[in-house]
């Protein structure tokens, strides 16, 4: 029999029912949260906003709250995750520093892009903390830059079915003649992004490193200096990581 700890967290302890709910209902009103907590809609509300702002939660067209991607996203296997946010993390802030633009490192699994560590620019317009975050890898920088490693029958068993697979082939052979991928606004406006792999000591691609840019400073003059200081970020943080 399972005993309630004896300094519980309420705040804690109704985010979790509330993804109990999500999981076993569906979808959920603010309302209906409310009701289901007892607690006031006000509460609700914020407990929900919180649960979208992490991906566990996604809100429709009609205001309630559906499952988030982060509730379904497959755990990342065979790969050191806390090694490598200990070995990368301090060269993710000196190309923060550098560039003076918040920077990410993130994992591919399968077609999804997982935020393992966000570095944030200390600028007062700056893209955010997006650590935990799961995106399709075809939309983000990072995620483009890992595709563009595969074999085309690697990309087909993932992407056969979509519409668009011979657009995204072309994508991705130009990510591979420039050495770097970009997103323009391609998973949320008024953020653009430049993203590179990155290998292991023995040539295995095992994460990627972006630059998350407010699109208003992501001029077309920007572009090969970004990544300039991406290229030499990259190379430096490689020598730092054996095989994995």
């Amino acid at each position: 029999m399972k005993n309630k700890p004896p300094y519980p967290l309420e705040s804690v302890d109704n985010a979790l029912r509330l993804l109990q709910l999500l999981r076993d209902n569906g979808r959920l009103r603010v309302s209906e949260a409310a009701a289901e907590l007892g607690i006031a809609r006000s509460t609700a509300h914020r407990l929900l906003a919180m649960l979208v702002y992490r991906d566990f939660a996604v809100q429709d067209d009609q205001r309630g709250y559906l499952p988030g991607p982060a509730l379904s996203a497959a755990p990342v296997a065979g790969r050191p995750m806390r090694y490598l946010r200990r070995t990368l993390l301090p060269h993710l802030e000196a190309l923060c520093e550098r560039v003076d633009e918040t920077v990410n490192l993130v994992v591919r699994v399968g077609t999804q892009t997982r935020f393992i560590a966000t570095v944030e620019s200390d600028q007062v317009l700056h893209v955010g903390d997006r650590q935990g975050t799961v995106l399709p890898a075809r939309k983000t920088s990072g995620g483009k830059a890992l595709l563009a490693l595969l074999t085309p029958t690697e990309l087909r068993e993932l992407y056969e079915d979509e519409p668009d697979f011979d657009p995204l082939c072309r994508e991705l052979d130009a990510v591979r003649g420039r050495g770097y991928a970009l997103n323009m606004e391609g998973t949320e406006t008024g953020v653009s992004a430049i993203g590179r792999s990155l290998s292991d000591g023995a040539g295995r691609p095992v994460a990627a490193v972006s630059i998350a840019v407010p699109t208003a400073r992501f001029a077309k003059d920007r572009i090969a200096p970004l990544a300039a200081e991406l290229r030499a970020a990259v190379e430096h943080a490689q020598a730092d990581l054996p095989e994995l």
